[in-house]
């Protein structure tokens, strides 16, 4: 039950003192009291403070200061005097909130056990809720009954069980609502458990009123007892019952007689419909209803309703775009995907296609410059920092095949052709430094790989004037 202070961000006038009396709720607000500050202590909403109680002492929290205190006070019919506002004790320390924590925790243990001892004793009585005093020394068990129960042994057993102070205090439905708590139908917390203090009577006429069907299943609140919402709005349905003809049932036209079927209290609209006719029904305002009433007692009869029904507008809807199916998921995600690099065509080497098939991957020891790498014959190749040996045991310097040395653009290329056929039978043998191929070696495929033929080339005529002394091999027999 909190209470919004609207006079706690305005200032006092000059020589006026602060009112000293402060409402104290215990409990979570299940139940309220009034008390002095008489040390002047600088007091917060929302402050555990300790109180004097009846007997011993009590725990409780600042709800409520200064003038709107006043107000309150003078509407419950409490008087500012020292018999009946106790005085705040103290702050409350530490030591003081552990103990009220672990008091809090004992009332659902005791209200068990006191349900069972009440069954056992056969009475009828419901045990509702358990309240512990701040210091521990009193009980107050908190029941609702139909009729007067006799509890005498019931508070001996308590006593002997509990070994504090026990009080027995009877209460009503919505009491126990109240303090249990709840969600209501429309979905929000209980009125009782969070603003309404005041209980009024709440019967079927309201009800009626409001033109609701008596159904006590919709209408009982979770106390068992008529919602004390239907007060709410009475006052606002009672004013505008007045404003409509309580006499017109009938209105009688030429068309045919039209009988009432539905009155909208708050909108001032009566329905009509034909008896025995279609079933076209009629919407007339209050004061076209009285209109053809009072012409139908001088005996006067209009046309049809059809010259007062008030057609309703046509509801224009509200085309909203669907903004969902324009907006792509890759423009709200983050683009970190890495872009893959492209291979340069300069870089790649003369000699071939690494990807072709037959170029085995290049391995430790031939990676780096001047690393050897055996191929055919045991000729070295020196070229871009590899060196690789070639067909008939030549060495083969630079960027020149088939044992030629190649030194500048000027030079000539000298060496061997080669044989792109295998030799038929008649044929000169091979010569030394062309044996078979070694182990390891594939043969090279693809386009990039092809040497060029030397056969025919007037170029070779020169003799070899590279470093091999071999002498090139015979020219085949035709």
């Amino acid at each position: 039950m909190n209470v919004y202070d609207w006079f706690a961000d305005i200032p006092l006038s000059f020589n006026e003192r602060a009112f000293n009396v402060v409402e104290v709720s215990f409990k979570q607000g299940a139940r309220k009291g009034y008390y002095r500050n008489v040390g002047n202590a600088d007091l917060n909403r929302g402050d555990l403070v300790v109180v004097e109680a009846a007997q011993g002492s009590d725990i409780g929290e600042v709800s409520l200061q200064g003038e709107l205190v006043k107000i309150q006070m003078k509407k419950k019919g409490i008087k500012d005097r020292s018999d009946t506002v106790r005085n705040i004790l103290r702050v409350a320390n530490e030591q003081d909130k552990e103990q009220l924590k672990k008091l809090r925790a004992l009332e659902y243990e005791y209200m068990v056990k006191a349900r069972v001892m009440a069954r056992e004793i056969g009475l009828e009585m419901k045990l509702g809720d358990v309240e512990m005093q701040g210091d521990g020394t009193k009980a107050t068990f908190f029941y609702t009954a139909e009729d007067r129960v006799d509890f005498r042994e019931l508070v001996r057993r308590y006593a002997k069980e509990f070994r504090v102070k026990i009080e027995m205090r009877q209460i009503g439905a919505r009491q126990e609502a109240a303090r249990i708590g709840g969600i209501g139908s429309c979905g929000l917390e209980l009125c009782c458990s969070s603003w309404l203090t005041d209980f009024k009577t709440v019967n079927t006429t309201a009800a009626r009123y409001q033109n609701l069907s008596i159904n006590t299943d919709k209408l009982s609140g979770q106390c068992g007892r008529l919602k004390c919402c239907l007060n709410y709005e009475l006052d606002a349905y009672v004013e505008a019952t007045k404003e409509l003809p309580k006499e017109i049932t009938r209105l009688e036209t030429k068309e045919g007689t039209a009988k009432l079927i539905k009155t909208e209290i708050l909108t001032r609209v009566l329905w009509f419909k034909y008896e025995g006719g279609s079933d076209r029904i009629f919407k007339l305002s209050a004061a076209d209803a009285k209109e053809i009433w009072q012409e139908n007692k001088k005996g006067i009869q209009p046309e049809s309703l059809a010259e007062f029904y008030e057609e309703e507008p046509e509801k224009v809807e509200n085309k909203y775009e669907e903004l969902v199916g324009h907006v792509s998921l890759n423009a709200l995600e983050s683009k970190d995907k890495k872009r893959r690099k492209k291979p340069n065509p300069n870089n790649r080497n003369r000699g071939g296609n690494a990807t072709d098939e037959g170029n085995a991957p290049k391995s430790a020891q031939q990676q780096g410059q001047g690393q050897p790498r055996q191929g055919q014959g045991g000729q070295n190749r020196q070229g871009q920092g590899q060196q690789r040996q070639g067909q008939g045991g030549q060495n083969r310097q630079g960027q020149g095949q088939g044992g030629q040395n190649r030194q500048g653009g000027g030079q000539q290329r000298q060496g061997p052709p080669r044989q792109q056929q295998p030799p038929k039978q008649g044929d000169a043998p091979k010569q030394e430094g062309q044996g078979p191929k070694q182990e390891g070696q594939q043969p090279k495929q693809g386009g990039g790989n092809r040497r060029p033929n030397f056969r025919n080339n007037p170029r070779n005529k020169g003799g070899n004037q590279g470093g091999n002394n071999n002498p090139p091999p015979a020219p085949s027999q035709s």
